[in-house]
């Protein structure tokens, strides 16, 4: 269970704000130590160089890491603990994080694109899926790239793992003649006749990416 990753993964760490919080420089790290639960427990969060967040729970009275935080354990107890460790995240998510639409780079920087070139904003209609965005054509209503966080099993059952994708819309050969191609894949939750699915995982380059967006926008006109 990773509890860090679940929280911070569409949040950028903005540094200038870290000492301001409280966190302490150690080498290429950041650490912040928090005492919580009446003093039962210390959190200790560390964030590196590049960003990335990771934390530890120790329980004060044996000096030892708080192991059942990270299993999936409903007990009353473990939950007010995990649930205490969590508030102490999100809080630290509101007050030095940057937040991003989606989780990985190519993704916000496929966003990035459309929002630049035709002032358009994910819409994020579903409560069950906050990850899930459609871009709708502002003249005709009609969709024309929905981005989803999946697992790739999904879409290839010997790949496991979060990944997220972008659903465009295209004429049906150049469909057949992409899913030839790395990359590509029967579209996910749409019509596979219209639409493809293409990982965002900088498997394709963002221009190659960005002049799809295009077809699908203009298909939808």
């Amino acid at each position: 269970m990773n509890i860090e990753y679940d929280i911070f993964k569409r949040s950028k760490v903005n540094f200038n704000k870290l000492t301001i919080y409280g966190f302490i420089k150690n080498n290429n790290n950041y650490i912040l130590e928090k005492i919580f639960f009446n003093d039962k427990f210390k959190a200790i969060i560390t964030i590196d160089d590049k960003g990335s967040i990771s934390g530890k729970v120790i329980d004060i009275d044996i000096n030892e890491e708080y192991t059942p935080l990270r299993t999936n354990m409903t007990g009353e107890y473990v939950s007010k603990v995990r649930d205490a460790y969590k508030d102490i995240l999100i809080n630290i998510k509101n007050n030095i994080c940057d937040t991003n639409y989606f989780i990985f780079d190519q993704t916000n920087k496929v966003n990035k694109y459309i929002k630049d070139k035709y002032n358009i904003d994910p819409e994020f209609l579903w409560e069950k899926t906050p990850g899930c965005g459609v871009y709708r054509n502002k003249d005709t209503n009609k969709w024309f790239g929905i981005i989803m966080n999946i697992d790739y099993s999904k879409l290839d059952k010997n790949k496991h793992g979060e990944v997220e994708v972008l659903n465009v819309k295209l004429n049906r050969d150049e469909i057949i003649e992409l899913l030839n191609k790395n990359g590509y894949y029967k579209a996910y939750h749409m019509s596979k006749v219209d639409w493809i699915s293409i990982v965002l995982n900088d498997t394709l380059s963002l221009d190659e990416i960005t002049s799809l967006i295009d077809k699908s926008y203009n298909l939808v006109k």
